[in-house]
């Protein structure tokens, strides 16, 4: 019963990252978003493998969660030298 209460809450969770993902205004937002639903993904295989008692799909968690850390910082740092650009081209006008 708790197990699918908690699949259900991540299902909902990682529906509202993906919402999120498509109609963000902003990059910034998008990449939240996308973070969002990687975490959510990665709570519902936690507790599917907690359900199963099967360790196999915990690896799969190390690989999402240096993936999605290594595209968050990869986009903060675009859109830092993104900020920087705009403002170096505002100061020289």
């Amino acid at each position: 019963m708790i197990f699918n209460l908690a699949i259900a809450g991540f299902t909902l969770a990682g529906f509202c990252g993906a919402y999120r993902l498509l109609i963000g205004p902003a990059l910034a937002d998008r990449i939240m978003a996308l973070d969002v639903t990687l975490i959510s993904l990665m709570g519902a295989i936690t507790v599917d493998a907690a359900r199963r008692e099967d360790p196999t799909n915990l690896i799969m968690l190390v690989v999402l969660a240096i993936i999605g850390f290594t595209a968050t910082v990869a986009a903060s740092r675009f859109i830092e030298d993104q900020a920087r650009e705009a403002e170096a081209e505002g100061s020289n006008t």
